[in-house]
């Protein structure tokens, strides 16, 4: 469904559904009931200044009764965000593809507490290009090559890419190093992931994650530790994937809040970022048919010279 609310600030409409009965007779009395915690002047104000709107482009009054609309669509009173200390570069721009390296701490979409404070808000308002979507994602604290697309008459065949794995991806992560490893390696487990359970899990079962890991380089930080540089290739695009592989063989990312132990919720260290990197992305243009590939020109702290 489109919503008849185009994007304002670089942030869609949010959409609601509403029951066909119950005890409201209208529309605006369900949402007041279900956002009972909210300033009720606010939204009595967006009814009476048409900004709330059914499927059709119709606009829903105060008085539009309960079971005129099974959707409506409203604007989102957002908090002031604080800027985030990060920025984000373009690699490349056309009418169809926008390419970025986006910086650790920032997430790719809008959610939780960052609204504005994400790529494709920031990108939609850089570039005036409401229409802009991720094709694909990055963790929060993960930087790197990160693909949108500009034109949504073009979108389905970059998608495709994705969903039939024809784009090649490699990633660089910091981590410790053991002897009695012999690279390249390829670790193969069965991953899931529930939406109530903040981390990934290893289960037993048939694998349905695969990530081949290459040791790269090796240097000994100032506080004696010796560190790799690992160049990773996911066949496999599951959550937390590449951070859950290392932790897994005792390589645990540096500066990891999660794998392979889950530390305590704090601010963000700015100084200290994950150090996983979306190094590079490759794949056939599905409309010039030329082969592309884009690389991150990020660095990760550890190995400044190996980007």
């Amino acid at each position: 469904m489109k919503s008849p609310l185009p994007v304002r600030n670089g942030v869609n409409a949010t959409r609601m559904r509403i029951p066909v009965e119950g005890p409201w007779a209208t529309a605006m009395e369900y949402v007041l009931d279900r956002f009972s915690h909210v300033d009720p002047a606010g939204i009595v104000e967006r009814f009476e200044r048409g900004e709330v709107k059914a499927l059709d482009g119709e606009i829903v009054t105060p008085t539009t009764a309960l079971n005129e609309h099974m959707f409506i669509w409203y604007y989102r009173e957002l908090p002031v965000e604080k800027r985030l200390p990060v920025e984000l570069s373009i690699l490349h721009q056309d009418e169809h593809l926008v390419v970025v390296d986006k910086p650790h701490f920032l997430p790719t979409t809008p959610g939780g507490m960052y609204v504005q404070e994400s790529a494709l808000v920031r990108l939609r308002v850089l570039l005036d290009l409401p229409e802009l979507v991720p094709i694909h994602r990055l963790d929060r604290m993960t930087a790197g090559v990160l693909l949108f697309s500009a034109n949504p008459e073009t979108r389905g065949k970059y998608q495709t890419l994705f969903e039939k794995r024809r784009i090649e991806k490699t990633y660089r992560a910091v981590a410790p190093v053991r002897d009695d490893l012999k690279f390249p390696l390829v670790v193969r487990s069965r991953m899931i992931k529930s939406r109530t359970y903040l981390l990934a899990q290893e289960v037993e079962g048939e694998p349905n994650a695969e990530t081949r890991i290459e040791l790269m380089d090796t240097r000994v930080d100032a506080s004696g530790q010796t560190l790799g540089l690992y160049d990773l290739a996911p066949h496999t695009g599951k959550t937390h994937q590449l951070r859950v592989h290392l932790a897994s063989q005792g390589l645990g990312i540096l500066n990891d809040p999660f794998y392979p132990v889950l530390h305590e919720q704090a601010p963000d260290d700015y100084s200290k970022p994950l150090q996983l990197l979306a190094h590079s992305i490759s794949f056939q243009d599905p409309l010039t048919r030329e082969a592309v590939k884009y690389f991150s020109k990020l660095e990760l702290a550890q190995f400044p010279d190996h980007n």
